[in-house]
Order: structure tokens, then sequence, then C-alpha cells
């Protein structure tokens, strides 16, 4: 089939054989879950964001969109070496915004030959607290067109300006709710999609738009988006007949691959990031 659910966890299967699923959580639910998660944690850099890009990049501030009359700023890396095109990342912040930690990331990516656009969906703020990010989080919850104006010409600056000849999508936690958000603003013209325990979809006739393939990760032990979330997702992706693999990885909770927070869990967020990696080599540059 051309497009298929590859479900890459026995727990998992096993939990779809089993359990009948539940409805998506609403907004408020992933709100108050996200609070819970974090509620003690602060956004420190987590070894995700201390590793070094595999070869120079160059990253800048950049105005990539107008959203409500103001200019929206982000974070642009390259190679430092680059020549000629080469496939974008839209980057995707946590709960706690677009910080240094996130920029980091960027530069990792960016150090193997992509050209990833780090996006602020706080409106210039990053959170120092919990219930900072919370404030922020709910502000974008409140206005979600705002947010998908600002994802919209984000693409377009990869895509128009950089030239970018594919365009893929990534976010953890808050940002990995976002990513989905974005493969679905864009169904026909993103090429790849990877979602860091984001918040799920459960809207089959949405979910069937998708045309391109989709890589979401999550934790076992994750009390905010639970087993049978992630069971409920599987579902609909499956009825809407997607091109997806879902891992999920038993000894790791919520935020376990976070560039920012305490949640950080070695072995899954270096198996993930791997597959990550594999899969955007494979979908944006044909590798």
């Amino acid at each position: 089939m051309r497009r298929n659910i590859l479900m890459m966890s026995s727990i998992l299967l096993l939990a779809v054989i089993g359990v009948t699923p539940v409805r998506a959580m609403s907004d408020q639910q992933y709100m108050l879950a996200m609070a819970n998660m974090h509620a003690d944690d602060a956004p420190t850099a987590s070894p995700a964001a201390m590793q070094k890009p595999v070869q120079p990049v160059h990253g800048t501030d950049v105005v990539y969109a107008t959203v409500n009359g103001k200019a929206v700023h982000g974070y642009l890396s390259v190679p430092a070496h680059a020549k000629g095109q080469m496939p974008g990342i839209i980057v995707i912040h946590e709960w706690w915004g677009l910080n240094d930690n996130i920029r980091r990331m960027a530069d990792q990516l960016a150090g193997e030959g992509y050209a990833a656009l780090a996006v602020d969906l706080y409106g210039g703020q990053s959170a120092k607290d919990p219930d900072a990010a919370r404030k922020l989080m709910a502000g974008v919850f409140k206005d979600p067109d705002a947010a998908k104006v600002n994802l919209k010409q984000a693409y377009a600056y990869l895509h128009d300006r950089e030239h970018a000849p594919r365009i893929g999508v990534i976010g953890w936690c808050f940002g990995g709710g976002w990513s989905l958000q974005t493969a679905l603003l864009f169904p026909d013209q993103i090429n790849a999609a990877v979602m860091y325990y984001g918040k799920p979809v459960d809207d089959v006739k949405a979910l069937s738009t998708l045309r391109m393939p989709l890589m979401g990760f999550f934790g076992e032990q994750d009390m905010g988006i639970t087993v049978q979330d992630v069971q409920t997702f599987l579902k609909a992706l499956k009825e809407a007949n997607v091109n997806a693999e879902i891992h999920e990885y038993p000894d790791a909770g919520h935020a376990f691959a976070n560039p920012s927070g305490d949640r950080y869990r070695p072995v899954a967020a270096a198996a993930a990031w791997k597959r990550t990696l594999a899969f955007f080599a494979r979908y944006l540059k044909g590798a």
C-alpha cells in the first residue's frame, strides 16, 4: 500500500488489540496535563541541546513573518559552507518558547545539511518558569489562527526565500502538536513531519488529507499523553491511511528528549534522534 501504519511498539500493538479507544483530549485537558507534567521543571539546557553540530553552521536572527501587524523573529541556521539549495526544516519550540536550547537544536539540524528555521509562536517571549510557560501556551490556544498564519509564513520563508526544494517540520512537547498542525496546514507540500509527544489528533477526515510520512515519538510513562491517547491517535491514523511510524519508549515519560528541562532520558532520546535524522535524510534528501 502507498500509505500504511507501522506500529513500532509491541506494547502499543497489544493496547490496540485489547483496549477500546477514547476521544483525543481537548485543548483544556492538554494544557492542564502539561502544567502538571512540568510543575517542578525548568528550562535549563538538557543534554539534547549540548550536542555540537557535525559541521560548522551559521545562525542568525531573521524576520520571517508578520502576525497581527507585528514582525515575528525566528532563528535561521544553515551550514557555514553551504552551496546551492538545501532542504528546509521548520523547528517548533517546546512550551518554554524559542530559547537558546531550541536554537542549538536548529544548529544540529543545520549541521546535517538543512536550512533550519526555529519559529516563535510566543510573540518574542520565552518562559523562565512553568507558570509563565502555561500562560504563553494558553495564549496560543486562545488564538490558534495567529499561530497558523505564523507557520504558513515560516513555510513560505523556507520555500520562497531559501528556495528549499523539500521542507520538513519538527517539534517537541507543545511544538510536537504544532508540528502535526503544520502538516495539516500543508498536507500536500510538507515532505516529512516529526512530532515528539505532541497533542494527538483523532479527526480521521482531517488526517486523511496528509500525503507526507509522519514519525511520532511518545513515552510509555507519559502521564499527560498516555498510552491510551496514543492508541486513539494510532487508530485514527490507520483509518485515515496515513504513512506513519509511531515509536513508544517503555522507560521514558513526557519530555524525554526535550532540549530544555530535567525530564531527559538519554537512551530513549538518542534512539529517537537517530531515527529522526534517518527519517529526514530519507524523505528530504532522498538518502
